[in-house]
């Protein structure tokens, strides 16, 4: 994230898309924003100003705006809060970079590696402190999970093996979700529920060296759920990658379309001291509900394993909310507001920026060059 000096606290938030008929800003931002000291949910934009009007209603949100413009420009925000979907992320951040406010976009930053570059060079040239939706990196179980890596639970990693059920991609879509039908509209298999997937494992293991790639579309036309119209889908619906991470450890990850009655998530990391497991019952598994399980030494059998209670940031009203869709938001905005007054401890690594955004962007593109060409891709650039 870029150098900025503390900000004080309330931190005025301004979300662009909450509508008064729902969607992720209302399911994830809105609550955990609810339950979080030191911000103010201050205004909002919708399409048009009445729609904004309604949402201004519903959520009590003393500001209602009729365009992403407005909202930027107001001098009642700090932070805007881009939660669109990603084929409009590019014209919406782009005014509150120019207005000099800080931004935390929803995940994938851009429809492409390109506009990612855009929006970060002109974050960087702005001197604007941005945050970027990889919800999964402030999630305790993780950040737990990869001190325990560092810590020797495992010793050294040989392997790890991770494989999810993406929630896109499946043989039905609907309204909301037809626009993911489009390999070109930058929310796809790949970008989303597989890029949150490796963003989780490289925080814990750190960055692949080398990858091999298959992506398939196994299911190029789907039904809609209540029509039955039969649409035509270019997106992914299947990738399975294998590599060798820069420790040396070897990496294999599968991501399928739609869901599994089997299996939504399953992540291994076994060394040569021990086992690490972490499962989740959702296909969304990087919203929250996580267990984390282990063995080693002489353990015959793998054990629950009980997140510290520092891990929470005091945000004990998640615990037993940790499969809603507003946990881990909840976390990364706690991670971001220390961040933002300053009060991250001197270890503890912030939230993703977007210049992280651009190298995860990078990384998928070379996952996807690997895939077209057939051969092994070396990544050479750290997150590349």
């Amino acid at each position: 994230m870029t150098s900025t000096s503390p900000h004080r606290e309330p931190i005025r938030v301004g979300v662009v898309g909450l509508s008064a008929s729902g969607g992720w800003a209302a399911a994830a931002h809105v609550p955990a924003l609810a339950g979080l000291d030191g911000y103010e949910l201050r205004a909002l934009s919708a399409s048009s100003a009445e729609s904004a009007r309604a949402a201004g209603e519903k959520y009590a949100v003393p500001l209602a705006y009729g365009s992403a413009e407005e909202l930027a420009r107001s001098e009642e925000v700090d932070l805007v809060v881009v939660t669109v979907k990603v084929p409009h992320h590019l014209e919406l951040i782009r005014p509150a970079l120019e207005a000099g406010k800080m931004v935390f976009s929803e995940w994938p930053l851009g429809a492409d590696l390109a506009q990612a570059e855009e929006l970060a060079g002109l974050a960087h040239r702005r001197s604007v402190l941005t945050a970027v939706g990889l919800q999964a990196r402030s999630a305790p179980p993780l950040r737990y999970l990869r001190d325990l890596v560092a810590d020797g639970y495992v010793g050294r990693v040989l392997s790890t093996s991770m494989l999810g059920s993406g929630w896109i991609g499946g043989a039905t879509y609907d309204d909301n979700y037809a626009y993911v039908l489009d390999v070109t509209s930058g929310a796809t298999l790949l970008s989303i529920p597989f890029g949150h997937s490796v963003d989780a494992l490289t925080m814990v293991l750190g960055e692949f060296r080398e990858v091999s790639a298959l992506i398939e579309n196994l299911r190029p036309e789907v039904t809609h759920v209540t029509s039955g119209a039969v649409a035509a889908k270019t997106a992914e619906d299947q990738i399975a990658v294998t590599g060798v991470l820069e420790s040396g450890a070897v990496a294999a990850m599968h991501i399928r379309g739609g869901t599994s009655r089997a299996t939504a998530f399953h992540w291994e990391i076994n060394g040569t001291d021990g086992d690490l497991v972490v499962k989740a019952d959702q296909a969304q598994w990087w919203y929250g509900g996580l267990r984390l399980s282990g063995a080693r030494g002489e353990d015959g059998t793998l054990a629950e394993l009980a997140v510290p209670a520092r891990y929470q940031r005091s945000l004990t009203q998640w615990t037993e909310r940790s499969t809603e869709p507003a946990c881990n938001v909840a976390h990364e905005y706690a991670l971001l507001r220390d961040q933002i007054t300053g009060n991250l401890a001197p270890d503890e690594e912030g939230v993703p920026d977007f210049r992280h955004a651009v190298r995860r962007h990078r990384m998928l593109e070379r996952i996807r060059e690997a895939a077209r060409a057939g051969r092994k891709v070396t990544l050479t650039e750290q997150g590349s």
